[in-house]
Order: structure tokens, then sequence, then C-alpha cells
């Protein structure tokens, strides 16, 4: 058999196809960015019917790129935009609106009417999770409120509900497959993570039918078979997992204490505590690293709603740069004596603050304040909110030794970043030779279901480091500009 293995990386501002071949090497690949829709201040939502079509259209791209058809491939592993809603019906597959995107906010208030009825210890108990706009089910019980006819619908068993994944299969297997697995399932605020499975007095407090809910599977498993007529050949699918779990995958973080940071649109670092479910105290989360063969391991996980949007925003918003590639440069460049703080609260701040209320704020500008110093703040910005997430995490789980920080995404090409972040974590970051590391993450899923890829341990073998950024700040300096960074988040702060 074929060692070929499909990636599909459904993220959130594009969709990618990577074709991996049997040495695990990327042969070909394809890209295509989407709309980003903005009804109101605070909402966020994609047409699913575009997404589809990028799939579609990514996939082609990348066997052409690899030159190989689709029968060549041995099987196919999703990964994708988490908590991102989606409902369909079941009959015809049309979504019966936009998807709601994780980074919106319109749940806030109903949100803030649960905790005001104590139910958010409930929800953290079952879920790991704290009651934020951030995750599926407040939005997918806002659709069925709010879009005419939908709540009786789903209760006759008519719609069907997904995050992006479950949509994908269901279109991909022509609604045969109705299907997700644990690692997107957990994210919903409806998966109880202890006993893996949908939660009824979950599904009752958010008035959600279980009828419109997905069957949970492993991370490696059956998920269906691709109709043929879609890519011209029937291509197992063997893999799913969130972007943030696939990545952890796909950066071998398989031992307890190990870290991964991604820095795309957002910046989610996991920590691995294997089977131990640990409860924060600091305002991070518990959630699912993955699920293989029954076997559930566990995370903390911190989450940063803008990371690289920061930078979309100085190139698009205000069009102080032409590209993502000039902050480098810029950052570099920036005067020395001028300290600005980019607090990049555009939707909210999250982890390990969780104010839905709040908003972007610079703080710190002068009259000489130009492009150079705002670029330095929006790539500082990642740097400092992921030590606050670093700072968490070891109080939370006392097993955290001396961290070295895995990172991936497509901020990491940044040499600039990745020194300043390890100059503020105080800690080693390295940078692994394959950055594709969601995608290679799903297709190991696949490929190692398949047969065609190897195991955990040899998957883990695998991973070469491209370079290793040590810190090499003042400790007086890293003290201030930490300090620094503190006092404008509090001066953020809804209630700061």
């Amino acid at each position: 058999m074929s060692g070929y293995v499909l990636a599909i990386d459904q993220g959130t501002t594009s969709t990618r196809a990577i074709v991996f071949d049997g040495d695990m090497h990327v042969a070909g690949k394809g890209q295509k960015e989407f709309t980003q829709i903005y009804p109101r201040s605070g909402w966020v939502e994609h047409d699913p019917e575009e997404i589809w079509d990028s799939v579609f259209s990514t996939v082609h791209m990348a066997l052409r790129d690899a030159g190989i058809e689709a029968r060549d491939l041995a099987a196919l592993g999703i990964t994708n935009q988490r908590e991102t809603v989606v409902v369909w019906e079941r009959e015809t597959g049309r979504p019966i609106q936009n998807a709601i995107v994780w980074q919106d906010r319109r749940t806030a208030s109903y949100c803030d009417n649960l905790k005001r009825q104590d139910l958010e210890r409930l929800f953290t108990k079952k879920t790991g999770l704290i009651l934020d706009p951030y995750f599926s089910g407040t939005k997918l019980s806002w659709m069925l409120a709010n879009v005419k006819g939908a709540r009786a619908r789903a209760a006759r068993g008519d719609l069907c509900f997904g995050t992006i994944d479950t949509f994908l299969i269901w279109r991909l297997t022509g609604g045969k497959s109705f299907v997700t697995d644990a690692t997107n399932a957990s994210r919903t605020l409806m998966y109880n993570i202890a006993e893996n499975a949908w939660d009824e007095d979950l599904l009752e407090i958010l008035r959600v039918p279980a009828a419109m809910l997905p069957e949970v599977k492993d991370c490696a498993a059956d998920f269906g078979t691709v109709d043929p007529d879609i890519f011209g050949a029937a291509i197992p699918i063997l893999g799913v997992a969130g972007d943030q779990q696939a990545a952890t995958i796909g950066q071998a973080c398989f031992r307890p204490g190990m870290m991964k940071s991604t820095y795309g649109t957002g910046c989610f670092a996991l920590l691995n505590t294997g089977a131990d479910m640990v409860r924060s105290k600091n305002r991070l989360l518990t959630t699912i690293a993955y699920r293989l063969n029954g076997e559930t391991t566990y995370a903390l996980e911190g989450s940063i709603f803008i990371a690289g949007a920061a930078v979309q925003w100085l190139r698009d918003g205000l069009g102080i740069i032409g590209s993502a590639a000039e902050t480098n440069a810029l950052a570099e460049n920036a005067d020395p004596t001028q300290e600005v703080y980019l607090v990049p609260a555009f939707t909210g701040l999250g982890a390990p603050y969780w104010d839905a209320a709040a908003r972007g704020a610079i703080f710190g500008l002068t009259r000489n304040s130009g492009p150079a110093e705002l670029s330095r703040a929006a790539l500082e910005a990642v740097c400092y909110q992921t030590r606050d997430l670093l700072d968490a995490m070891q109080k939370d789980w006392k097993n955290s030794t001396d961290t070295v920080l895995r990172v991936d995404g497509g901020m990491v090409a940044s040499n600039w970043t990745m020194q300043r972040l390890a100059d503020l974590l105080d800690a080693p970051v390295d940078r692994p030779v394959i950055l594709e590391t969601t995608a290679l993450g799903a297709a190991w899923l696949a490929g190692s279901r398949a047969g065609v890829w190897p195991d955990r341990d040899g998957f883990s073998a695998t991973w070469k480091r491209d370079r290793r950024f040590e810190p090499d700040m003042d400790e007086k300096v890293r003290a201030a500009k930490l300090k620094g960074w503190k006092n404008a988040v509090k001066r953020t702060l809804s209630e700061g």
C-alpha cells in the first residue's frame, strides 16, 4: 500500500490540504483563504459552503502539486478550527445559517446569565472548560433560539450539529458518517471528559436535543470513506483531531510534561498531563489531548484569541505593513527606548483572564511611535501572553520541571519573535524542522491507523529540531518588561 497520506487542515482564515509521502515529508500542498464575516461588533461568521468549496479546491491543488491521484492515497486525516459551530439539515446537508466562529462573542450575556445561576462550577467539573462565548455549546443554543423553527426541527431530529470536522466528514462521505472525535467533542461544553460521553445534564441546561449530536470516536478510528465521486477514489478517513491537539501530536508531545504552543490566528499552549486530569486553579482549561485505543490523555491548555491576527490587523486594519513578513525587520529596528504595549483584546481576553468584555488597547505611544514600534508591540504581545500561560501551568501542575517549549505555526518563522519569546519566558524554545505540525499530526493519526506510518514511538523518533532559541535577556530588563505588560493588561480589563 502507498505511504501517501492526505491531511485537510481547515483553519480559521484559510484551508490547506497537504500530501505527505511515506517518509512523512511534504509532497504537495494547496491553500485558499476564505471570507471572514463580521455582521456586528464582536460577531464572527464563516460561510460553510465556502469552506466546503475551499476543501474541494485545495485537495485538488495538493494532489496536482504532489503529482499523484486520489487512488494513490492510503488514508486521509482531518484537523480543524475548534469550537466553530455548523448546523445543517439532515436530509439535504444544507446549513441553516452561517457558521458561528470560535472568536464570536455574541453569547457573552448568556454565559453571564448561566454564571449568575451558579452553573459554571458544574460545567467546569464535567467538561474542564469555563463558561465563555469561545466554546460551542452556547453558540449552538443561540442558533436554536434565533433561527426560525430551528429548535422544533432539532427536537424532531431534522438537524445535525457539528464542529467543522463533523460537517466536512458528512459532506465527504455523502452523508453516510455523522461523527466527531474526542478532542473536538471536549470543546463543546456538552461533553463529559471523565466519562467520555455527551452529558445529559448539560444538554438540558443548554436546551440541546441529543438527537442532533454526532457519535464520538477515538482520534485514530474509522470515520468513514470519501465518496469516490468527489476526488476520484474512495479514501478512508482514519484520523481526526482539533487543530491544537493535532499540533500536540505532530510535535510528538506524547510524554507527560511535554509542552507545545501554536502561533496562528490565535495562540494555544498545551501541556501533556498524561492520565492525570488536572483541575486548574489558575483559569486554564482541562481538556482531552488525544484518545487512542480507548485511552484518554489529558492536557492543561491556555487559549489566546489573538496572535497572528494582530499582525493581520497591522496589515489590513491599519495598512502600515504590506505583508506579515515585514514585521520581523521592523521589530528589529524599533526604538529600544520606547516601551509600547499592545493588548490585543479585539475579541476579549482568553486565558488566564477570560474577560469577554475587554477590548484592545495600546499603551506607551509617543510622537515618535510608528510602524516599527507597533510591529514590535504586536509580536511581543504574543510572547507576553505565552508567559502568562506558562506561569499558570507551572502553578497548576506540580510535576512541571524546567520547560522546553516546542513551537509551530506561521509566526515561528520569525527568528526575532522566537528569540524574544525565549527571553520573556526565560526558557528554551525549540522550532522543529517540519513546521506543518498541525497537518502532520492529523496525517500521523490516519497513516498509523492505515498501517503505512510508524507507531507512536517510531513517530516520536522522527521529530527533529531546526533551531533552539536560548534566553539571553538581562533579568532586570525582563522583570521591567513583564511588569509593564501586567500593568497594561490590568488597565485593559473591563473591570480593571
